[in-house]
Parts: structure tokens; C-alpha cells; sequence
């Protein structure tokens, strides 16, 4: 999957400007950016040039970002997260799991550079951080058991059957769903991250499960349950006002980083157009109908 591009296209340039500089311009403007970044928290691509890495945070949701058997950080965004991080000249990422509900509240008060988990780009978060422009749409999807005994179809479906619960991930879009659509609160069971949001199930403290079709889709093969469990098809959510949701994500920075997301966003429009940001995430099961094609965040900003 790596390409061993140390810089590669839009990193390279990057130093190479950066390098002509000259000595006494660079040392001449650095107390004022060192005043500038402390006064903001923001970090500056060459500030991750220089330290070699960038910080990320994931939720442990296969296929989005995960710890595999080895111990290792990886999932789409993880791995997409470090061809782009090659790109532009940092050498690693160094990625957390962490609850759902604090990937933002981590990110904000500077413990993270980027949230790295496939979030949904919804209105609501973007007046809480930068995104990047998306670089997947999903449907909304259940995991049930075989046979889907209660013909759980949408969330509708699920607050019209007073004796049905549901798990999803607390402070998600799901959770949202689930509430414009009339769940109330004693019919959802809250997690911190997927994994036990599927022991939930798997230890019949609900009847189904709610995420993205790629996630559950995955994560059943993964842990070997479809012999007893089955995905329903996917569909598209709405919100409280009754209009349809397009569940689109991506990564997420500091609201106050908008240039060093700007420079990731460089690289992923690249990556949109040379093929490798399907190259990257198919071996986690993004197919075709994952393309955002022209969505773009400020259409997913201003939605609803």
C-alpha cells in the first residue's frame, strides 16, 4: 500500500519552498509565529516537518480506524491518514483510541492534531471543528439477528416497537437518527466504540446494532458472526425535520487549523484524482458506491 514517496508530490514542493527561505527570514519570523501558534494552539505543517509525526485520534471502529491483532493502528482512515502525512513530509502517525464522545473534546483542547474515524460531517460538528472535504459517503445500515425477527427496516421501524432496543455509539449520528426518529432513550443502549457495541448484541442486551453498512458489514466478517447475524440493507436516515441526511465523513482538525487542514486537503484532492484514495481504502471494504464524488463539507455543513 506504501509508496515510499519520502515527500512525495506536494510535500516536496513544500520543502523545496520552504528551503529557499534562507536562514535569515526563517529565524527572523519565528518569535512571532511561536507567539501566533501558542495564542491559537494551532500547529503548522512545518511544526510536524520538524517533529516527525502528527497525533491522531481513532474510536477502534473496524473498518474506519481499529488496533488489529498485532497491536497495530489501522483502517481507512488511519492508512489514508499516513499516505497524505508521506506526502506532505511527516515521517509517522501516532494514533489513540479513544471514547466516541471525547474524539472531539480531545481534539480541541490540543491533545490530538486530527480525529482520524470516519466521522460524519454534520452542521452540528462543523461549529466545533475544521474538516477536511469528505472522502467517503455511507449508508445508514443494522446488524440483527438472522432472520431480522423484527423486521427492523429504519429507525422508525425501531420506535414503533415499544419492547425493541438498540445499541449505538454514545454522541453519534446514529444516536441523533435514532432520536429524530422517535426513539426514546430507554430503547437505545449507549457504547463508547463498536466493539462493544457488538457485544451488546452478540450478548442479547438488544436486538440490533446501528452504524454505517461498511462498518457492520466488515466487522461481521471479521469476527466471524454471520452465521448468526445478518446486515439489513442500507438506508438513508432522516433528521428531525423529516429532510433526508448523506452520511459523509472524513477527518477531522482543530477549529482554529483551517491552514494545515487546507494542505492535508491538497493532497487528498490529489488523491481523489490519481486513483489512490480507492487504492487505499478498498482493502477495507470501500467499494465504488463509497466515492463522495462532488459533496463537498460545506454542502454537509450547511445540510438540515
Amino acid at each position: 500500500m506504501s509508496k515510499n514517496r519520502p515527500h512525495g508530490r506536494y510535500g516536496r514542493r513544500n520543502l523545496v519552498r520552504v528551503g529557499a527561505l534562507g536562514a535569515a527570514a526563517v529565524l527572523g519570523a519565528s518569535s512571532l509565529t511561536a507567539c501566533s501558534r501558542a495564542d491559537t494552539g494551532a500547529k503548522s505543517l512545518d511544526d510536524l516537518r520538524e517533529q516527525g509525526y502528527i497525533t491522531a485520534a481513532i474510536n477502534n471502529e473496524p473498518p474506519f480506524g481499529f488496533i488489529d491483532e498485532d497491536g497495530e493502528t489501522t483502517g481507512a482512515a488511519p492508512e489514508l491518514l499516513r499516505e497524505m502525512a508521506k506526502e506532505l513530509g511527516i515521517d509517522e502517525v501516532r494514533a489513540e483510541s479513544v471514547a466516541w464522545d471525547a474524539l472531539i473534546p480531545g481534539l480541541n483542547s490540543g491533545r490530538y492534531d486530527v480525529v482520524a474515524a470516519g466521522m460524519y460531517i454534520t452542521p452540528e460538528r462543523c461549529e466545533e471543528v475544521a474538516f477536511m472535504e469528505p472522502d467517503y459517503k455511507v449508508e445508514q445500515a443494522f446488524m440483527v439477528p438472522k432472520g431480522n425477527p423484527e423486521e427492523l427496516e429504519s429507525f422508525e421501524t425501531v420506535a414503533e416497537k415499544e419492547d425493541v432496543t438498540i445499541a449505538v455509539l454514545n454522541a453519534s449520528v446514529e444516536q441523533g437518527y435514532a432520536q429524530a426518529a422517535g426513539v426514546p432513550d430507554d430503547q437505545m443502549e449507549l457504547a463508547g466504540s463498536a466493539t462493544e457495541l457488538l457485544d451488546l448484541l452478540e450478548n442479547d442486551r438488544v436486538d440490533a446494532v446501528g452504524l454505517s453498512t461498511f462498518s457492520l458489514n466488515y466487522q461481521m466478517e471479521q469476527r466471524g458472526m454471520d452465521e448468526d447475524y445478518e446486515v439489513t440493507d442500507g438506508f438513508i436516515p432522516v433528521n428531525e425535520e423529516g429532510d433526508p441526511e448523506s452520511p459523509a465523513g472524513g477527518f477531522a482538525f482543530a477549529k482554529q487549523n483551517t491552514e494545515l487542514r487546507d494542505e492535508f486537503n491538497t493532497v487528498l484532492a490529489g488523491f481523489k484524482e490519481d486513483g489512490t484514495l480507492r487504492e487505499t481504502v478498498e482493502p477495507f471494504g470501500f467499494d465504488e458506491s463509497s466515492d463522495p464524488g462532488d459533496l463537498t463539507t460545506e454542502q454537509l455543513c450547511a445540510a438540515g
